[in-house]
């Protein structure tokens, strides 16, 4: 987390908008601002430091400063807003919704060039008038001045450019233009879709080779029948192929409307009278150009009446679509709902502390002594709050609350980022203390500067400027007033709310659009769609290079162009392949077992089959981000499942206190050493158990809320991470509850009793860090309701505790000798552990620690060391272990029985992840994503720094032992390699069984997926469920996404979408394995069928003396590829090899299909042999037979052994028959029986019915199908395929 804002006034380039239609004569020596250093409000969490005023003046004060010089005071000191104002906002923010407002984007807004005042000055100081006709332009004033400012560019800067910084005058009208704030998924928009598709199409060889015969038909020369015999065809193709994209891409576009057509609820601000002042300072100016004095008493009323119109602004509520927002407008959001763009938040509206209103009348009589006892506490965030509340007087404020509402809230929000960075801890933000105490119709008085549009959703840089009206009174000199100076704030990453992240927190919070659509980090990390093309169809279109060249050498050896009759099979062959992927898709969306499966790229599903690589991220997609505290250690006992009874009762015992007494620590080690009927090791040990629980209760950062569900009032815990969740839950059901929390107090309640039983105040806090890995809190205990204590000297406990990580904590906590085994112990039972340690302090020990920590928190280098080395020193040292938790992040459903079964099938699982290395680690094992038996080899904290020779070495460790180690890489680490040792790094990599990178970026994963794609030539999977892994899911060869709790986007950008991540192994193991298998049977059986009519035609050729007739005219080549062979064939996509339960019994099946053995060269020439074969065979045989080389009898015999062939040769080739295959087969034959009576124009149709002919067509038959199929059951049983072996067959 970022440090907690500060106050600065840097000497920064004003950045005020230019309105080109007017501007202001000014002399820029009357103004005289005194250029000052860098004011430096330099606070951490605990100090700030004093204000100097800042003597940069903004364009709109400089304006009103120098018409009050002309005319002296004409109004009122102050600017205050009523608490009927902020009353009346508050209504507004309610649900509402109203009519949507019509928005024109303004056509040309410009903005004024970067310029430093301090070098104007220095530019013009030189000649007087010079001086005097220097001129500044100025938004919405004056008209336009002749002559530029010396030194300040003379050209306008477009607010749209993404090299410089943006101006966001909130409430601006019109809003200025940026790219519509629009998701789209979409691979393709209107311009686009076809010239990307064709180019798809063509580069696949067939269609290319189609489209040059259809061309060379153009030639009359080369003319060969009807022009369209070749162009129909080849249009059919396409018109599927691209229908097809097109029905894909219209539903991401539906979809992605909906998405965009969510509404939200922005704030208007409006300015009533703001156009008419505009078009009455223009043409006034058309009047008074000469003279700059001779402005003063027209234009001032102008310039008033445009203040008093700012004092007048008006909020309207409106329901505006998310793809409507524009930037500076300012958005309600509220819990649960999606950040629709990247936003700077700006007020955020209380959180309710829970408790039941009982709690709340007893918090309330606390909060007087409260007050008095944190003020005794001296705490530094107590003089920063003092000294913020003075300024914010000092700027307009007030002491009776003006600018001081929400300040219990002090503007705190919780945003859940895994959507977005994968990081499941919760990210706490912050409104800018300049904004959180505005009324929200003054927002139209703030200006946001940000930096250019980036990628980067951990970093942020920007400042936040409110201007007041109010004047600064000088009744005895009028030209010595001057506008009151503007307030100016930093902007961090603390003060951002980015796009697809989601409000957790039940408090509305209100912020300003700051980048839309493209320009958000969310779609600037993620990569465009791609067309994606499945392996399988490159080896086909390898495979026709082939099939052409052969036809192509028998048309010049039979000099003729009879091979081109071949084109019927290749453009059959796309068509039904085409149809098949169809068949495919409607098996997997139709499957109960997968239900809400949902295919929206329908040309890969082959792919699902030849997968090697599987790159999945962690959370939401391998676990539900769900924590739950399974054990607890006190140094001899442990705790687990129902053995958590016995630690509710040493609760109830040790918390059972009288009001208005409350529990301290002391207090109860003495009541357990006093409890009757127990030996001296049991209370002992329920004195340990008491200790630890109080700890958990108090050393976290959650905040418990009160809902209203249907009803009745709910409780619930926000907190940065989930594991702090778990844990105050678990305290909860052992009898401790939160009841209350802020940043100054912590209450506790007995679950038993329901009374109050621990008071603390918070005197310092030290949060998590990932560097430091563990997080203390410093409390105070009060032992009273009634009469607490307000001084530190009056005995009052102050205790220090800690918990974190066991490899930090051990060196912290005093010697023990068995933390490290029980560590060790829940590590491999796959739970988070935390080490749980505390240490009591005086008060002069606390007193010393506070004077040396403040004044480390004051320094201005190496202040986070200094800092850390007084905690260190005076804190962190001999600790008392308390003892152990072992929380459980909750796996998805059949997770482990998931990885199991796929790393079974030879599939290599890398877990990508956002989250933290520790997170990683433990959810890596606990999934048996690494197994017992593999070493886990940690790579960290390399960079550029470190020599190449430790990350090879790092490397050289991998490479001995590839086959029993696992890798886990942090991010930078990561990145460290890709940039200096790619090829080294992915050369390891590839070969281990399992890798986990944590902390990556969305940019990394997608890196990963190219790397591993690029290297191996393998086919790579992704699967995720958030945002932060479109890119990767869309750089994969298979992108899978799973339907999250947070939004849709990853399933949305993905090739499949799942519901839950076991899923993916029936999609691989069973609809991938058939559907590569169907498909190859399906394009040899297709190669086949038109490679045997190309062999007869050339058998007749020869017999022919090379005369170019066709053997099989008009309807019988057409009838052949067509209703004759085409249902048996298409039947083939019904077929298994296997069933579903063997499938995933033997997963070691799905690892032969990675090798691509079903369509490869061998079985391409095994199938081209056999249509060789048996087209001699039938061709041959039938002229020898009926001894005849050209008639009606042997043309009758050939094509219908040529049918009963194919029919028969489907039918051999079927491993488990479906009733629509038989139905296909005598349906096809009863056809070709029923239609032979139609034939005589090609059949003697006497002959046929003779027996002469039955004879010969069953000699044929038995002659081209007997040697195959007996060469076939040959091979089964010397060398039976793997599948047989597994059905006993």
């Amino acid at each position: 987390m970022s440090r907690p804002h500060q106050y600065h006034q840097p000497n920064a380039p004003d950045l005020s908008d230019y309105d080109s239609e007017s501007d202001l004569e000014l002399d820029i020596e009357e103004l005289d601002p005194q250029t000052a250093a860098d004011d430096q409000y330099s606070h951490g969490r605990h100090q700030r430091r004093s204000h100097e005023a800042d003597r940069q003046i903004p364009l709109r004060n400089l304006r009103v400063g120098r018409t009050r010089n002309l005319a002296g005071q004409r109004r009122a000191d102050g600017y205050n807003t009523g608490n009927d104002d902020e009353e009346a906002v508050r209504g507004l923010l309610a649900d509402y919704s109203g009519p949507r407002e019509s928005v024109d984007p303004d056509p040309d807004h410009d903005s004024l060039g970067n310029h430093d005042s301090r070098k104007v000055r220095s530019d013009s100081s030189g000649d007087p008038p010079a001086r005097i006709s220097s001129r500044f332009g100025f938004s919405n004033l004056l008209s336009r001045s002749s002559k530029p400012v010396q030194g300040a560019s003379s050209n306008t800067q477009d607010t749209n450019s993404d090299a410089a910084s943006r101006n966001i005058n909130i409430g601006q009208y019109p809003p200025p233009r940026y790219p519509p704030n629009a998701i789209s998924n979409a691979k393709y928009t209107p311009w686009s879709f076809l010239p990307r598709t064709l180019y798809n199409e063509f580069s696949f060889f067939f269609n290319m080779y189609f489209l040059l015969v259809a061309l060379s038909q153009l030639i009359p020369p080369l003319r060969i029948g009807y022009v369209s015999t070749y162009v129909v065809p080849l249009v059919f193709v396409l018109s599927i192929t691209l229908g097809k994209e097109a029905l894909d891409d219209i539903a991401r576009r539906r979809r992605d409307a909906e998405a965009n057509r969510e509404e939200y609820t922005v704030l208007r601000l409006r300015h009533p009278d703001q156009r008419k002042s505009k078009q009455k300072m223009k043409d006034h100016s058309l009047h008074n150009t000469s003279s700059p004095s001779s402005f003063a008493p027209g234009r001032l009323e102008v310039i008033e009446e445009e203040e008093e119109n700012l004092e007048s602004v008006t909020v309207d509520a409106l329901s505006i679509r998310s793809r409507d927002l524009k930037v500076g407008d300012v958005v309600k959001l509220n819990k649960d709902q999606r950040v629709p763009a990247d936003m700077v938040i700006l007020k955020s509206y209380g959180l309710d502390t829970g408790g039941t209103k009982a709690e709340s009348e007893t918090r309330a009589r606390l909060s007087g002594v409260l007050e008095k006892a944190i003020d005794s506490a001296a705490k530094p965030s107590a003089e920063y709050s003092a000294n913020s509340r003075s300024e914010s007087e000092e700027h307009g404020g007030s002491k009776d609350g003006t600018y001081t509402e929400a300040n219990d809230s002090a503007g705190e929000t919780f945003l859940r980022t895994d959507q977005l960075d994968g990081e499941t801890d919760w990210k706490l933000r912050l409104a800018s203390p300049l904004t959180q105490s505005l009324n929200p119709r003054d927002f139209a008085r703030l200006r946001v500067v940000a930096g250019r549009p980036s990628k980067k959703v951990n970093e942020f840089v920007g400042t936040i400027e409110y201007t007041s009206l109010g004047p600064q009174n000088n009744d005895k000199d009028p030209s010595q007033q001057s506008a009151r100076v503007p307030v100016s704030a930093p902007l961090t990453i603390d003060n951002t709310a980015w796009a697809n992240t989601v409000v957790a927190s039940s408090a509305a919070v209100l912020a300003v659009v700051i980048y839309t659509g493209a320009q958000t980090r969310q779609a600037m990390s993620t990569s465009s769609p791609r067309s994606k093309t499945g392996l399988l169809d490159s080896e086909i279109n390898n495979l026709t290079k082939i099939l052409c060249a052969l036809t192509l050498t028998l048309s010049i050896v039979l000099v003729a162009l009879e091979g081109f009759e071949n084109r019927e099979s290749m453009k059959c062959l796309r068509v039904n392949l085409d149809m098949g992927k169809s068949v495919y898709a409607w098996f997997i969306e139709r499957d109960r077992g997968i239900a809400d499966t949902v295919v929206r790229t329908s040309t890969i599903p082959e792919e699902l089959g030849r997968i090697e690589y599987l790159l999945s991220d962690k959370t939401g997609t391998l676990t539900q981000n769900e924590m739950e505290l399974k054990k607890i250690h006190v140094g001899t006992v442990s705790y687990a499942n129902e053995a958590m009874d016995e630690v509710a009762s040493h609760v109830r015992h040790g918390f059972s206190v009288e009001s208005p007494s409350l529990v301290t620590p002391s207090s109860s080690s003495q009541a357990s050493m006093t409890a009757p009927s127990k030996t001296r090791t049991r209370r002992e040990i329920g004195s340990r158990v008491r200790d630890l629980v109080l700890a958990l209760a108090l050393c976290h950062n959650v905040t418990p809320t009160t809902e209203d569900d249907n009803g009745q009032a709910s409780t619930t815990y926000q907190a940065s991470s989930p594991d702090e969740i778990a844990i105050v839950r678990w305290t909860e059901s052992v009898g401790l509850r939160l009841i209350h929390r802020d940043r100054q107090s912590i209450t506790l309640q007995s679950v038993e009793t329901s009374q109050i039983v621990v008071r603390v105040l918070i005197l310092q806090i030290f949060p998590f860090t990932s560097e430091g890995k563990r997080m203390g809190i410093i409390v105070r205990f009060l032992g009273d309701i009634d009469s607490p204590t307000s001084t530190l000297d009056d005995g009052s406990e102050i205790w220090f505790y800690q918990k974190g990580a066991d490899t930090i904590m051990s060196s912290i906590v005093a010697a023990n000798d068995w933390l490290d085994e029980e560590t060790a112990n829940m590590a491999r039972e796959g739970f988070r552990t935390l080490v749980v340690g505390r240490r009591k302090l005086t008060h002069q020990q606390y007193q010393t620690f506070y004077e040396r920590y403040r004044e480390a928190s004051l320094s201005l280098q190496n202040r986070d060391a200094r800092m850390g080395r007084v905690v260190r020193d005076h804190l962190e040292s001999n600790l008392e272990l308390l003892g152990v938790t072992g929380v459980e992040d909750k796996l998805q459903k059949d997770v482990k029985p998931s990885l199991e079964l796929l790393r079974n099938a030879g599939v290599k699982i890398w877990m990508l992840t956002g989250d933290k290395v520790e997170t990683a680690r433990c959810v890596a094992v606990s999934a048996k994503l690494v197994s017992r038996t593999q070493y886990i080899h940690t790579i960290t904290r390399l960079s550029s720094d470190v020599p190449a020779s430790t990350a090879l070495d790092a490397l050289s460790i991998l490479r001995s032992k590839p086959d029993t180690t696992a890798l886990l890489i942090d991010g930078d680490s990561l990145s460290y390699f890709l940039s200096h040792h790619r090829w080294e790094f992915v050369s390891v990599a590839v070969l281990l069984p399992a890798v986990v990178a944590c902390r990556c970026s969305p940019t990394q994963k997608a890196d990963i997926a190219y790397l591993i794609r690029q290297f191996t030539k393998k086919r790579v999977a992704c699967i995720g469920d958030g945002g932060n892994d479109v890119s990767m899911i869309q750089a994969a060869d298979v992108g899978v996404g799973i339907v999250g709790k947070e939004g849709r986007q990853a399933s949305l950008a993905a090739d499949f979408s799942i519901i839950a991540f076991h899923h993916i192994t029936k999609l691989l193991v069973w609809h991938g394995r058939n559907s590569y298998k169907r498909s190859a049977k399906l394009a040899q059986f297709i190669i086949h069928r038109g490679l045997i009519i190309s062999v007869c035609q050339t058998i007749y050729s020869i017999a022919a003396h090379y005369e170019p007739n066709a053997l099989y005219r008009d309807w019988l080549l057409v009838g052949y590829a067509t209703v004759y062979t085409m249902a048996p064939v298409f039947s083939l996509v019904l077929d298994t090899d296997v069933d579903e339960g063997l499938a995933n019994l033997y997963p070691e099946l799905y690892k032969e299909l990675t090798n691509g053995q079903s369509l490869s060269y061998r079985t391409f020439f095994v199938w081209v042999a056999v249509s060789i074969y048996q087209g001699s065979i039938i061709q041959g045989l039938s002229q020898i037979l009926v001894g005849s080389v050209d008639s009606p009898q042997m043309v009758s015999v050939s094509f219908t052994v040529l049918v009963i062939n194919e029919l028969i040769m489907v039918a051999c080739e079927i491993v488990t028959w479906h009733r629509i295959m038989v139905a296909s087969l005598l349906g096809t034959m009863a056809i070709y029986i029923g239609s032979v009576p139609f034939l005589g124009d090609y059949f003697d149709l006497a002959y046929v019915w003779s027996w002469g002919f039955a004879w010969r067509v069953a000699a044929i038959s038995a002659i081209s199908l007997i040697p195959p199929y007996s060469v076939k059951i040959l091979r089964r049983t010397l060398k039976p395929p793997s599948y047989r072996k597994v059905q006993g067959i």
